[in-house]
């Protein structure tokens, strides 16, 4: 298998890393546990005690998945696995029930109305953390994944791409270029037709590709080398 599209377990550390978890339960010591057992696999976790400050913090900041008890005061679980089922901008986040009611019709319920996952108390915090995990990699399918032989990962969904294990910045340009790179290795592309497939802007000079790929040549280290210029006709990343 070439190594541009591979999809392991390491890429999915690397992935996971700092993923935003929110988890709503009406018990401190629940949300204490769980807070600091996730946060050392590496994710950023907010805790909120009932639903509507979660629905405050969601105009915000929408996360990655929702831990979501079912017994709470005011609005209980399912009714907020409802609001964010009927939602256009929260239906597709992950939810993953975690309740004491174990009896088999409201897991069922739970599951019909949406739920990605359902969590009986008491519970393992590392079972929950496996679970999350799962629930993570159905939502983060292989094509949404970009790679050079691990060290280099480009997640296509929320442009974040990490050089070894690290998140680096990169500009819109910057990125640009080296997905366009990594998805055609081997192949060389002229300056006008790197115009054409990475910039936004319509009017820039072709010498302008030689000073970005400079720049995005910097930030890729060693790595950097492995763009190389085809004299008289452009560049191309060696694979």
């Amino acid at each position: 298998m070439p190594p541009f599209f591979v999809f392991n377990f390491k890429i999915f550390a690397i992935v996971f890393y700092m993923r935003k978890i929110f988890v709503v339960d009406d018990e401190e010591g629940i949300l204490t546990l769980i807070k600091v057992h996730l946060e050392k696999e590496g994710f950023c976790v907010k805790c909120f005690e009932e639903g509507n400050s979660l629905f405050e913090q969601l105009k915000e900041d929408v996360p990655d998945l929702i831990i979501l008890d079912v017994m709470l005061p005011g609005l209980d679980g399912f009714q907020i696995l409802k609001i964010l089922r009927e939602s256009e901008e929260y239906r597709e986040i992950p939810v993953i029930m975690l309740t004491a009611r174990g009896e088999e019709y409201d897991r069922v319920y739970g599951l019909e109305s949406g739920a990605d996952d359902y969590v009986t108390k008491p519970f393992s915090v590392r079972e929950l953390a496996a679970r999350v995990k799962t629930v993570l990699k159905r939502v983060l399918k292989e094509g949404n994944i970009l790679t050079y032989k691990d060290e280099i990962v480009i997640n296509l969904e929320t442009h974040d791409v990490f050089l070894k294990g690290k998140k680096i910045d990169l500009t819109l340009t910057e990125y640009n270029l080296l997905t366009l790179f990594l998805k055609n290795p081997n192949k060389v592309f002229s300056r006008s037709r790197i115009l054409d497939k990475a910039w936004e802007e319509k009017y820039v000079s072709e010498r302008t590709v030689d000073v970005h790929l400079k720049h995005l040549r910097d930030k890729l280290g060693d790595l950097g080398k492995r763009i190389v210029n085809v004299r008289g006709v452009g560049y191309k990343f060696e694979g």
